[in-house]
């Protein structure tokens, strides 16, 4: 693992090339080595399976762009946009769980996808985002659940 991490670091220059350019192949070396043992949903969390208390052991980021992150995000979240994220990797903790979320979970999904191939395994996206996260209870989404249905 940490030879496709080396390469990979190696390489990220060139991942800034243009879309024109030819292939790297340490590149997609590295990016199907990762495919090759990624786990299916492993990088997907969804609000339900949060209980409530659990959300203060989590570190939260909003990739959104700061001028969404201030207009609403969700309590305790931190804002490191969605492009930045390799980049402010430094700020994320390696001992505790990372959701990361934007809107609809698409944006925060490449800035997981990216961290993950560099080996931060405790870091996941919050499926269907901030929109998913209201829809389905925010931090009650977990009892929600749980909860009896009694629509029968």
């Amino acid at each position: 693992m940490k030879s496709i991490v080396i390469a990979l670091c190696a390489s990220l220059s060139l991942l800034a090339a243009p879309a024109w350019a030819d292939e790297n192949p340490a590149v997609v070396d590295v990016l199907s080595g990762y495919m090759d043992f990624a786990e299916y949903g492993g990088s997907l969390i969804r609000p339900e399976q949060i209980p409530k208390e659990d959300w203060q052991k989590i570190l939260v980021v909003d990739t959104r762009d700061a001028a969404q992150y201030e207009k609403d995000h969700i309590p305790g979240a931190v804002n490191i946009e969605w492009r930045q994220a390799v980049a402010r990797r430094g700020e994320l903790p390696r001992d505790r769980m990372v959701v990361m979320y934007c809107n609809t979970g698409s944006l925060s999904a490449q800035a997981v996808f990216a961290l993950r191939v560099l080996g931060y395994d405790n870091v996941r996206v919050l499926q269907d985002g901030l929109e998913g996260w209201r829809k389905k209870g925010g931090f009650d989404a977990n009892a929600r659940a749980a909860a009896p249905d009694d629509g029968m």
